[in-house]
C-alpha cells in the first residue's frame, strides 16, 4: 500500500488579534482630562507600534470610583462587546485600574477566559493567556481589594468627622435644591412643584393622585425620568429639608467590598441639623404633612381607598366593586353586577386579596435575585444589543481627546508668552466648553438604556423589595408603591400588575384560602 502525502497549497494568513485598551481616570483633579487624552494617545500608539494588533476601540472611564464595576459605563460597554465576539484580547495598565473588588475581578476574568478573551496587565506583566490565572491574579488583586476598602474607610470617617462639626451636608441635593461649592440653594423651577405636592396633599389628595396629576402634567422628575409614583411624592412629603432641617447619614455604605448602600434603620449614628439649608415650604405646613402621614383610618376606610380603582374583570375591563354578603367583604365586577355588561361572575374576598399579596411578597423577596436582578439583567442586555450608539461613542472619545490635546498645546504656547492672557483665556472656554457638551452627550449615549421607563421602574421595584421587611400583615403602604392593579381572572386566581412591568397570579382555593404555590 502506497501513501502519498499531500502537502497544503492554501498559506494561511496570520489574523491579526483584536486589541481593545481599557483605561480609568480615578482622580478627580484638574488635570484629569489630559491625562484621559494621553492614555488615549498611548494606545492608540501602541497599536501602531505593534503590527500584529487591530485597534476594535478604546475604552475609558473618567473620573469615577473602581470599587462598583456597575458605575463604570465603558467598562460595561468593553464587556458587552467581548460577549459579542467583537474583541480578542484586553489590554490595561494595572490590575487596580481593572477592578478593586477580587471576586468580581475573578468572575469577570473566568466568564472572559470562556468566551476566549485574554487580558493584559502591563503593570503586573500578567497574561491570563499564559498563566494560571487565579493563583496569579488574586494576589494583586486582593492587594488593591485592601487599598481601596483603606481610601473608603478614610472617606468615610472624614465625612462622619464633618458631619459631627457640622461642616457637611450632602453630596446630592434633593429635588428642589441646587449646590455649588458646599452652599445649597433653591431651584425655583422645582420648589414650585414641591410647594404644589405639599399643596394637594393638605387638601386631601393621595399619593397616587398626585402622581397621577404630575404624570399628566408631563413635570419631569431629576436624569431623565419622566414618571412620578407615589413612592416619589410621600419620600418629598417626609423629607425634612424642604422645611430647612436635615437628618445626615438616613444611608450608609457597607464596610467591605463590593459596598453596597443601605437605609439606616439604627445601625449607624445619624444627625439632625437645624436650619441646615433654605426652606422651601413652612415648619407647619411640614409638620401637618407628618400628622396627615402618621394618621391612621379606620380599617374598612383604609381598605376601600387602597383597593378601589384597582381592580379590574379581565373580560369586560370594568373596576370592581365592593359588596357585602353574609357579613363578609367582596369585590365583584361592577359591570356584570349592574347588568351593563354581559361577562362571567366574577368575585373575590377582599381578606382573600390581602392574604394573596403577602404571599406574593414571600415568593418575591425570596426569589428576588434570580426573578428581578435577572430580569433586569436580560432587559439591559436586549437594550444593549439594540444600540447603535457605539460608533458615536468612538467619534466623542476621539474628538475629546483631539480637543484635550489642543487644551494642553494653547496651555504651553501661553506659558511660554507665545499668546496673551485674553486670548488664551477665550481659546480655553471654548474648548472646554465643546468638551462639556461632548462629554454630556457621551453620558447620554451610555446611559440610554438605564434611562428607559420600564427599565427604570423596574429598578425601583427592585430596590423596593430588596429593603421591605417581611410582616404577616397586609402592608396597605407597599401595596400602593408596587401595584398598578389587580386583575381577578376567576373565582381562584387573581394577578397582580406591578410597577415594571411584573405581572405575578396568586391562586385561591374553593374555601377562598391562599395556595402556595
Amino acid at each position: 500500500m502506497n501513501i502519498t502525502q499531500i502537502m497544503p497549497t492554501i498559506q494561511v494568513t496570520a489574523k491579526k488579534i483584536r486589541l481593545a485598551p481599557y483605561c480609568r481616570v480615578s482622580s478627580d483633579s484638574a488635570d484629569q482630562l489630559h491625562s484621559f487624552a494621553a492614555q488615549i494617545r498611548y494606545y492608540s500608539d501602541f497599536t501602531s507600534k505593534h503590527s500584529e494588533y487591530e485597534l476594535v476601540d478604546i475604552y475609558a472611564d473618567e473620573g469615577i470610583t473602581g470599587t462598583d464595576m456597575s458605575k463604570r459605563d465603558d467598562f460595561l460597554r468593553l464587556l458587552r462587546d467581548c460577549k459579542k465576539g467583537l474583541i480578542d484580547r484586553i489590554i490595561t495598565k494595572s490590575v487596580s485600574r481593572f477592578a478593586r473588588n477580587t471576586e468580581e475581578l475573578l468572575e469577570t476574568l473566568r466568564m472572559l477566559k470562556s468566551i476566549g478573551v485574554s487580558v493584559y496587565f502591563e503593570e503586573q506583566g500578567i497574561d491570563t493567556n499564559k498563566m494560571n490565572m487565579e493563583m496569579i491574579v488574586t494576589f494583586p488583586g486582593m492587594a488593591a481589594q485592601q487599598e481601596s476598602e483603606t481610601i473608603s474607610g478614610n472617606l468615610r470617617w472624614s465625612i462622619r468627622k464633618r458631619m459631627e462639626s457640622g461642616e457637611y451636608n450632602c453630596t446630592y441635593p434633593a429635588f428642589g435644591f441646587n449646590q455649588k461649592n458646599g452652599v445649597m440653594t433653591i431651584n425655583e423651577t422645582e420648589a414650585i412643584v414641591v410647594r404644589r405636592i405639599f399643596d394637594l396633599y393638605l387638601q386631601g389628595y393621595g399619593l397616587q393622585k398626585i402622581a397621577a396629576l404630575l404624570n399628566a402634567e408631563g413635570i419631569p422628575r431629576r436624569e431623565g425620568q419622566s414618571r412620578w409614583y407615589n413612592c416619589t411624592v410621600k419620600y418629598i412629603l417626609k423629607n425634612e429639608r424642604y422645611m430647612g432641617d436635615a437628618v445626615l447619614q438616613k444611608k450608609y455604605r457597607t464596610d467591605t467590598l463590593p459596598y453596597k448602600q443601605k437605609n439606616n434603620h439604627g445601625e449607624r449614628q445619624q444627625y439632625y441639623v437645624e436650619n441646615s439649608n433654605p426652606p422651601i415650604i413652612s415648619k407647619e405646613t411640614f409638620l401637618k404633612a407628618q400628622e396627615m402621614l402618621r394618621s391612621k383610618k379606620a380599617p374598612t376606610e383604609r381598605t376601600q381607598s387602597v383597593l378601589k380603582g384597582k381592580i379590574q374583570c379581565p373580560e369586560c375591563g370594568w373596576n370592581f366593586r365592593r359588596q357585602k354578603i353574609n357579613g363578609k367583604n367582596y369585590w365583584i365586577c361592577s359591570g356584570r353586577s349592574s347588568g351593563e355588561t354581559d361577562c362571567r361572575h366574577r368575585r373575590v374576598r377582599e381578606d382573600m386579596i390581602y392574604e394573596a399579596f403577602i404571599s406574593m411578597m414571600y415568593k418575591l423577596k425570596g426569589e428576588r435575585k434570580y426573578l428581578l436582578e435577572a430580569l433586569i439583567h436580560q432587559f439591559e442586555q436586549m437594550q444593549n444589543r439594540a444600540s447603535k450608539s457605539n460608533e458615536r461613542i468612538r467619534q466623542i472619545d476621539k474628538e475629546i481627546a483631539d480637543l484635550g490635546a489642543r487644551n494642553l498645546v494653547i496651555s504651553k504656547l501661553h506659558t511660554n508668552g507665545v499668546l496673551n492672557a485674553v486670548a488664551y483665556s477665550a481659546q480655553s472656554a471654548d474648548i472646554n466648553n465643546k468638551i462639556a457638551i461632548l462629554r454630556a452627550e457621551r453620558k447620554k449615549k451610555l446611559a440610554e438604556d438605564e434611562d428607559d421607563e420600564l427599565l427604570d421602574t423596574l429598578k425601583t421595584l427592585n430596590e423596593i423589595i430588596e429593603e421591605y421587611q417581611l410582616a404577616n400583615e397586609f402592608d396597605e403602604e407597599l401595596f400602593e408603591q408596587i401595584v398598578e392593579r389587580i386583575t381577578v381572572n376567576d373565582n381562584t386566581s387573581i394577578t397582580f400588575h406591578l410597577i415594571g412591568g411584573v405581572d405575578l397570579t396568586e391562586e385561591i382555593n374553593e374555601k377562598g384560602r391562599c395556595k402556595s404555590a
